[in-house]
């Protein structure tokens, strides 16, 4: 089998973040300057899930394409990540490397709730600080007008923002940051600091939480080698924002 190098290494990651993550946080840095420009911060307000259509099922369309095509850089990611050999021979998986299976789904889910706890109930004390310091915007988690299938899709885009950043930002980003022989704290950090970039258009208090997060998901992701827990974790986190928000936050006032 040919090892690749290290320099096509790092062309391929900056492939896969150009079209992924690395993109989302450029674009980030640009949504935070223009915010920071326009009034204060804490006067600003952050979309997750916006309408794209006041037809509902052009809406519905629009919702599903965007949730397909995100996860387009995973699929180049697993095709990256697999171990290609001459036919005959079998390859390695990259599904099994990242642990991104159902080997294990009862331990897998048990773990994905408990980190999912972990960072949940800590996260929300620290948006209150954040929009109390003025350094968080407004973040509204779902705006997409009440259809049958509003709630299906913001599961979905749950669990893709959890396949997406858990495959990429841990899985992937800490197996070529090896390769090209980092550490492991170095390479952790820099994980994490990529995580809480592409969320700085929410304003520093999310770049903070998210980075920690980051932080903690990658040490756990380096003593089980499992994604998996991550993926179930970061997709209930976004399943309670985004569904709650949906069926509450306007009744409570909070939209």
């Amino acid at each position: 089998m040919l090892v690749p190098s290290r320099r096509r290494l790092r062309i391929e990651v900056w492939i896969v973040l150009g079209l992924s993550l690395g993109q989302s946080a450029v674009y980030s840095v640009v949504q935070l300057l223009d915010k920071l420009t326009r009034a204060p911060l804490a006067e600003g307000t952050s979309t997750l899930n916006r309408s794209q259509s006041s037809r509902e099922y052009f809406d519905l369309t629009y919702q599903l394409l965007d949730i397909i095509f995100a996860l387009m850089p995973v699929l180049l990611v697993i095709y990256f990540l697999t171990e290609h050999r001459p036919a005959g021979e079998p390859g390695s998986s990259a599904f099994r490397k990242l642990g991104f299976n159902f080997a294990r789904p009862g331990k897998d889910f048990l773990q994905g709730l408990g980190l999912a706890a972990l960072i949940g109930i800590p996260s929300l004390g620290l948006y209150a600080a954040g929009r109390a310091l003025g350094i968080t915007t407004a973040i509204i988690p779902s705006a997409l007008d009440a259809y049958w299938w509003t709630i299906p899709v913001l599961v979905l885009s749950a669990v893709r923002h959890g396949i997406v950043e858990e495959v990429i930002v841990v899985g992937y980003l800490l197996d070529r940051l090896g390769k090209f022989g980092w550490s492991m704290p170095l390479a952790i950090f820099t994980s994490s600091v990529l995580r809480g970039s592409y969320h700085l258009y929410q304003g520093f208090g999310p770049f903070i939480g998210n980075a920690v997060m980051g932080a903690v998901f990658a040490w756990v992701y380096t003593k089980t080698r499992r994604v998996t827990p991550l993926v179930i974790a970061h997709a209930l986190l976004d399943i309670v924002a985004f569904v709650g928000f949906s069926l509450f936050g306007r009744a409570m006032g909070l939209g």
